[in-house]
């Protein structure tokens, strides 16, 4: 009886609905929403091919930035293993004791709050993707900020960790940066060296920089440099640098850090030679934290840089 009751009001239902159906078609009111539903799939259907001609017409270099932006996204919201099997992919250089693999932008080596992501948490899942299931987890011998995209060293034994990272430690590694900075630093070529510490930026959003402390200052008429004392809290650090081209406002450089300062080449770049990094939005402002302002000969400038990679 309840099988044949439930029978009996869905048939009713049906039998409603249909009727509405007609009374509405009848009325107008159906042809109109029909007419609406044509004019919103005809809306989608212009949206999907304006979204395949700007496909079609862009340029080699938009088409790798936006895979770029694409990935990055990705990483840092999927699964660990899909982490993990990327940089599997992306090793450039493996040995006995060393995995080297091309770190990805907007990823960070550690894990902190709100990170999902990170280098050192997928290592156990690298090593046995690598090497196996018993397989000892790769090691950090070093870091590099999540902006920071280039090659990273892994070691393969703890014993080769310590090593390697007494290396990096006693400053006994070569490392070698490019960059695009906004503005071409004059001279073109020399040392920066100027002391770094951290200070509290007061205001409507009060936040901490690093910034320089420079030993010298500008005096008298005849504006000599006069030696001051050293700030206690500030910690040496000494940059070299080379223009290797530029382009309008844009210079493509190559950055050696002789020393190992949090933000060291942002701060020298931004505050030593006013020439801020592109994309570094932190060190573009010194009282505020806001976006970096880029006008359009950078994306002419980074294609012509890109095009003689």
């Amino acid at each position: 009886m309840a099988a044949t009751f439930s029978s009996y009001k869905r048939l009713a239902r049906t039998w409603c609905l249909q009727s509405q159906l007609r009374s509405l078609i009848q009325t107008g009111i159906g042809s109109r929403a029909a007419g609406a539903e044509k004019l919103a799939e005809r809306v989608r259907q212009e949206q999907k091919n304006k979204g395949q001609e700007e496909q079609i017409h862009e340029t080699p270099l938009k088409q790798q930035v936006r895979k770029l932006v694409q990935l990055t996204q990705q990483l840092q919201h999927v699964h660990p293993n899909v982490l993990a099997k990327a940089l599997a992919r992306s090793i450039v250089y493996q040995d006995e004791d060393i995995v080297v693999v091309d770190k990805p932008y907007g990823v960070p080596v550690h894990g902190g709050p709100g990170v999902k992501n990170s280098i050192n948490d997928v290592l156990p899942v690298l090593a046995k993707i690598l090497f196996g299931l018993k397989a000892e987890p790769l090691h950090i011998c070093h870091r590099l900020d999540k902006e920071t995209t280039g090659v990273m060293v892994l070691a393969k034994n703890e014993k080769m960790a310590q090593y390697l990272q007494h290396l990096f430690r006693t400053r006994q590694v070569l490392k070698k940066y490019w960059t695009v900075s906004v503005g071409v630093p004059v001279p073109s070529e020399g040392f920066l060296e100027i002391p770094i510490l951290e200070k509290k930026i007061e205001g409507p959003q009060p936040h901490y920089k690093m910034t320089l402390a420079p030993n010298y200052h500008i005096a008298g008429e005849d504006r000599k440099l006069v030696r001051t004392r050293q700030n206690s809290n500030a910690h040496s650090a000494v940059t070299r640098y080379r223009v290797l081209d530029s382009f309008d406002s844009c210079a493509l450089l190559e950055l050696h850090p002789i020393t190992g300062i949090k933000h060291q080449l942002r701060v020298h770049m931004a505050f030593g030679l006013g020439c801020p990094i592109l994309g570094d939005h932190k060190y573009s402002n010194w009282n505020i934290l806001a976006p970096q302002f880029q006008g359009h000969f950078v994306t002419e400038a980074c294609s012509t840089f890109l095009s003689c990679l």
